[in-house]
């Protein structure tokens, strides 16, 4: 090994050579971010033993129509082998987990709303992970079950391993105009269905639908002889239903209330129309003072309206969202390519500008109308937001560690130089990193047909290794000065001090790589495992090649002579 590397330094063509190799390995490894052979994500998905379905059907849906939707999920998910049960809760939301905690479970209370629970065999003994079967059987059942009921949502919600979002894209759209929020709101989730990778897309907002009120017209009821309350009971207790009379029991203490109200059957108006429900009242009739029988569909008025949607606000402004899941695919590629979308599409009615920030900018987008001049604002949240907020503070706290090691190493040493050689060995495990991810994405593919992201635990591995990669470097650079100082030559001092350090680098290297071998198989931490693994690798052979040429190209580990000048460099005892 000394002899190795004291050639390598004797020969200007080697040095170059070993320079340009470690400096192709990082342009080429970096560039496997933009070009997408390593992907980036702030979490991979996390096989679990259960995971929900959301059923959404069109808002004026009724309780049976839900229930047909429901049916037809289930009736799909018994075919399932690896599904042990299911349980179906109409009209509400399950008892709470993690995942209905942030996505709002518990406020389900509408006849068109249902959540199905499925529990699946025990991960440990199953092929297929839950992310996987989700990923399979999601087009089949929305394409089978979803045209059952008109504007029906069915989402598929699977355990979260990391941020407690709503969904992993959330797009805020603000405006004081509800006309223009619905209308941009629906072109907004047309073009997320568009994008690929992007699923259970879900416009929050009420459907329109037509709406029937039935008003009394108190001329026509005075006429008949009756009065308007009668009008008023016989209908809430047709369809509504009433307390009419009270039972008295010789075992019960209270008396027992008598509740009327029309069957199913009765209640059921067959044409969804004005006629349908005129011909319903028809059936009703009443009893004047006179002992005639009216029929309700004389003194009543039905008048067609629209309905009345549910307006949201946040910070004092009407506001929609709009959700999206990603399909086994980070959510920043599909991210980048349907903001492309909107601004192209909303660009034709809308004059589109960025909104600045730190973390907003190029994201969050301000719209104006080219036509009434009305301001909207399109807010992006969601994991995607927690993701840029988590590598910013990552980036943020590894440049952090960067500049105090630095300043930490000239306060050492008083040089600029050798803290610049910590400083860069220090950051070139960052090839080893990215490489392995590469490497074991390929692994992964090949075998489990999934891909293998750089997460935020990767980069957390990787901010780790900046201490190791440090420590080899220091150590190189002290016993080179040890050596010199005794008289030996600088490019032999190097040599040794390489060739006797190796033994201990190496052994480090192997520790964290034993140590990180069972870590690299946990489907969150697996990012940090592979980072150790593979930045060791190379933050080893940066120390070995690398590190001691630059110490060779700087005169600042050579003790100052009497006239203050590097001395004991060249020559020497050797």
């Amino acid at each position: 090994m000394e002899e190795k590397i004291y050639n390598i330094l004797s020969s200007k063509k080697k040095r170059r050579k070993v320079v340009y190799y470690i400096l192709g390995a990082l342009m080429l490894s970096i560039l496997m971010i933009p070009t997408k052979l390593v992907l980036a994500k702030m979490l991979p998905g996390k096989s679990a033993n259960t995971f929900s379905i959301y059923v959404d059907t069109t808002t004026n849906s009724s309780l049976k129509q839900t229930k047909d939707v429901t049916d037809c999920i289930a009736s799909y998910m018994r075919d399932e082998q690896e599904v042990e049960n299911i349980e179906i809760f109409l009209g509400q939301g399950a008892p709470l987990d993690y995942a209905g905690l942030v996505k709002g479970s518990s406020f389900k209370r509408l006849k068109n709303q249902a959540e199905i629970v499925v529990n699946l065999t025990d991960k440990h003994t199953r092929d297929e992970p839950s992310y996987m079967m989700v990923h399979r059987i999601r087009p089949e059942i929305q394409n089978e079950c979803a045209s059952i009921t008109p504007n029906t949502t069915i989402k598929f919600i699977e355990m979260p391993s990391g941020p407690p979002t709503l969904a992993t894209i959330v797009i805020k759209l603000f405006d004081t105009d509800h006309k223009m929020l619905r209308d941009v709101s629906m072109q907004i989730g047309e073009t997320l269905k568009q994008t690929e990778g992007l699923v259970d897309v879900d416009v929050m907002q009420d459907d329109l639908y037509d709406f029937y009120s039935i008003v009394p017209d108190t001329e026509k009821v005075l006429r008949s002889g009756l009065s308007v309350e009668q009008v008023n009971n016989i209908l809430y207790l047709a369809f509504q239903g009433m307390v009419v009379a009270a039972k008295n029991s010789k075992v019960q203490q209270d008396q027992i209330p008598i509740f009327l109200r029309l069957d199913k059957q009765s209640k059921k108006i067959p044409l969804q129309s004005k006629e349908g429900i005129e011909l319903k009242l028809a059936r009703l009739k009443l009893m004047n003072q006179k002992g005639m029988l009216i029929p309700v569909k004389e003194v009543v008025d039905v008048i067609k309206t629209d309905s009345n949607p549910t307006l949201f606000r946040k910070d004092l402004k009407d506001f929609v969202m709009i959700t999206a899941e990603c399909d086994m695919v980070s959510q920043v590629y599909p991210l980048l390519d349907a903001r492309d979308k909107l601004i192209k599409k909303l660009s034709k009615d809308f004059n589109v500008t960025k909104v600045p920030g730190i973390t907003t900018y190029m994201f969050d987008l301000h719209l104006v109308d080219k036509k009434t001049g009305e301001k909207m604002l399109l807010r992006w949240d969601g994991e995607m937001k927690v993701s840029l907020d988590t590598f910013r503070d990552l980036g943020g706290a590894f440049i952090a560690a960067l500049i105090l090691m630095f300043l930490l190493m000239v306060v050492y040493y008083k040089s600029f130089a050798l803290s610049g050689i910590v400083l860069a060995g220090s950051f070139l495990s960052i090839i080893g990193v990215i490489v392995g991810h590469f490497i074991t994405d390929i692994i992964t593919l090949v075998f489990n047909g999934t891909n293998f992201f750089l997460t935020a635990t990767s980069l957390i591995g990787f901010i780790s290794l900046m201490g190791i990669s440090a420590r080899s470097s220091l150590l190189l650079i002290d016993f080179s000065k040890a050596l010199i100082t005794k008289g030996i030559e600088k490019k032999r001092a190097i040599a040794i001090a390489t060739a006797t350090r190796a033994k201990p680098i190496l052994m480090t290297a192997v520790a964290i790589i034993l140590g990180s071998l069972l870590l690299s198989t946990d489907p969150i931490f697996g990012g940090l495992g592979i980072a150790l693994i593979f930045g060791s690798i190379a933050s080893t052979v940066v120390s070995l090649y690398l590190v001691p040429i630059m110490i060779n190209a700087t005169d600042a580990v050579c003790p100052l002579g009497k006239d203050n000048k590097p001395s004991h460099c060249e020559g020497g005892m050797s």
